[in-house]
């Protein structure tokens, strides 16, 4: 037989446009590939529930099908305070495409989605005041232009679609999303905690997924809730590096304890229960 110190358990995390994998105890991934989704065999585990910590705090985890804000109390998810976004990375990209075909550069260069993905990536941001963006440039267009490099080698400046795209976070109306921005998520689920914590998850609310990437978000984040939350509320918000790979690292973390081996499940206990056998030794 065995022994259980001898395996070194491999942590997937199969993302809706990326999968990442590698080994317990590691910081990053191995292996980091696009998504083949096909129809699942079961269904009932509930979304949001992967999430844990030795802390208390609320994470936002934005990818690119989905967001979830999961408030977290003394390592375990509080599932009654979790919330779901129908929002996340490929609305954007579509909203990008779209503000890109209905500008200027209309009819002018032919761009691929994944290009447009591309792009988002690597000049949007998030705006601190919308509003107030907007009128810089209306004043002078040119102070928010970037270049960018399409695969042909031509290269345009884009402007204020550079932010408009990624507002959709706060502000999902823009798609035509009747449904409350990110903040308002993170907000609401504090407030469906218990009051004697609410203090501590407005101090602690981690940023992850690759949606969460922008540059401004987390100032954008902090103004925005700090004008929701009770007066004199102290918001933080944390937004580490490496960010992107959040919940691939969460697992990889867990994976390394020497606690985790009895939340090991065997292909016996799976076939015979089914999904729902996390619930009993993982949670």
């Amino acid at each position: 037989m065995v022994d259980g110190h001898d395996i070194r358990p491999l942590v997937i995390d199969n993302g809706a446009k990326m999968s990442k994998a590698g080994f317990a105890g590691d910081d990053s991934p191995k292996a980091v590939f696009e998504s083949v989704v096909g129809r699942p065999r079961h269904t009932g585990v509930s979304v949001g529930m992967g999430q844990k910590d030795a802390y208390v705090g609320i994470v936002v985890e934005s990818g690119d099908d989905l967001t979830h804000t999961v408030p977290i109390y003394e390592g375990h998810a509080l599932p009654h305070a979790i919330s779901r976004l129908d929002l996340a990375g490929r609305d954007l990209t579509d909203y990008l495409y779209k503000l890109f075909w209905e500008s200027s550069y209309n009819g002018r260069f032919n761009v691929r989605t994944d290009t447009i993905c591309h792009m988002k990536k690597k000049i949007a941001y998030i705006a601190l005041d919308f509003e107030q963006e907007i009128e810089k440039v209306k004043n002078c267009s040119k102070s928010v232009e970037k270049g960018y490099e399409l695969p042909d080698g031509q290269v345009i400046n884009i402007g204020a679609e550079r932010f408009r795209c990624p507002e959709v976070l706060f502000q999902p109306s823009l798609v035509g999303m009747q449904a409350t921005g990110i903040h308002e998520k993170a907000y609401n689920s504090i407030m469906r905690c218990d009051v004697d914590i609410r203090k501590d998850l407005f101090s602690n609310i981690v940023l992850s997924g690759g949606s969460t990437m922008f540059s401004g978000i987390p100032e954008r984040m902090v103004k925005e809730i700090t004008a929701l939350a009770p007066s004199g509320m102290k918001i933080k918000v944390v937004a580490p590096p490496e960010r992107k790979y959040g919940a691939w690292i969460g697992g990889s973390i867990l994976a390394s304890l020497c606690t985790f081996e009895q939340m090991w499940i065997t292909k016996g206990e799976y076939d015979e229960i089914g999904p729902s056998i996390v619930h009993r030794k993982c949670f």
